[in-house]
């Protein structure tokens, strides 16, 4: 496929430049297309490749997301595999299944994009299906020599959803009733305030995974509950490897944590949240995290934001963002910075402070 860009020119128009070899001096020849909009110009490259790309094929796209599952499947983590299958069986395969894979076109990409939107998908779990659906086509142009009408699709903006978080007030609130409440539930819930740790991998830990002694917690596995894809039950709790191999990872305990958790140590098979070799699972953790809310006269906010609230408190105390990074689990530092780290209105307002003029 020839490669193409896109600029704004001087006069106001788009000009876009598909790159067509090179001419006997060396230099690259260029087709060039122009538009009112950068949409506009991408739209006419799209329908130029479209027009050379002559192959067509009968398959139609449930045909292909099967041959494409089945390739998929041993490449990824069975998670991953049940997450494609959900996304395709109630997106995808409603609005594109029956559609021959070469028929299927960039405007028809576009609409479901729209609709998607109008249904009150938001543009982050849309940019989930959409990355989905590219994998698929790659596929199917490297095998079957079809256009591919993913190419030049303008995504969605992947917006980062506000996420609801205590404030310094409540959050001695909740300490102070789990202080006066001393159970397991409590003690997860104290451990993710004191570690980041994600609900899925706080289900799956053992009291193997906890060394009092050296005051080190290990994250080496995650538990969730996913959608069976072997027809055999609805629903299925699985138990495997955390999110990616930076998830595997030791953290420091303070001395007050295991304190904490040394009145609930158990032996090494049990796990720590329900204090025996039968785990709680994730959605147990939110329903019982939710009343706890409840009970302490608390807002109501999900489990994961106690990961958010532990990386602000670290960014506050100045931890540096490698090192947070690392603690939590991530792949890199921007995940971190983008998605974690959030300043209270009264932290904002203390920085403020700091500026001094002489007026």
């Amino acid at each position: 496929m020839e490669r193409y860009n896109i600029y704004h020119r001087k006069d106001g128009r788009w000009e876009g430049r598909i790159t067509r070899g090179k001419r006997e001096n060396g230099k690259r020849k260029f087709q060039y297309v122009f538009g009112k909009s950068k949409e506009q110009v991408r739209h006419k490259i799209s329908e130029i490749r479209k027009n050379e790309s002559s192959h067509t094929c009968s398959i139609n796209f449930q045909s292909l997301l099967e041959e494409w599952m089945c390739i998929a499947k041993h490449r990824v983590k069975e998670s991953s595999l049940s997450n494609y299958r959900l996304k395709a069986d109630k997106h995808i395969l409603p609005s594109f299944g029956s559609m021959e894979i070469s028929a299927v076109s960039s405007k028809d990409i576009y609409a479901f994009i729209e609709n998607k939107q109008q249904c009150g998908l938001s543009n982050r779990y849309i940019l989930d299906i959409l990355i989905l659906m590219k994998s698929i086509f790659k596929y199917a142009v490297k095998t079957y020599h079809i256009y591919n009408p993913m190419d030049g699709i303008t995504m969605p903006k992947n917006g980062n959803p506000e996420i609801k978080l205590l404030e310094t007030l409540e959050i001695k609130q909740l300490e102070k009733y789990i202080s006066e409440n001393r159970n397991n539930t409590t003690m997860g819930i104290a451990l993710t305030m004191n570690t980041g740790i994600r609900i899925g991998e706080l289900c799956a830990l053992q009291w193997r995974d906890v060394d009092l002694e050296k005051r080190i917690l290990t994250v080496r596995k995650t538990m969730q509950r996913i959608q069976s894809i072997d027809g055999k039950t609805r629903t299925k709790l699985i138990i495997g490897d955390p999110k990616s191999e930076s998830s595997k990872r030791n953290i420091p305990l303070t001395k007050k944590m295991v304190d904490f958790l040394m009145n609930f140590k158990g032996n090494p098979n049990e796990y720590i949240l329900s204090g025996s070799e039968k785990p709680i699972e994730p959605r147990t953790m939110q329903y019982r995290f939710a009343k706890i809310l409840k009970n302490a006269k608390l807002p109501s906010i999900y489990f994961h934001a106690l990961r958010h609230m532990f990386a602000s408190a670290c960014i506050k105390l100045g931890f540096d963002v490698k090192t947070l990074s690392e603690l939590l689990g991530h792949s890199s530092v921007e995940i971190t910075l983008n998605r974690y780290v959030h300043s209270s209105f009264e932290q904002k307002r203390e920085y403020m402070e700091r500026i001094q003029f002489n007026f």
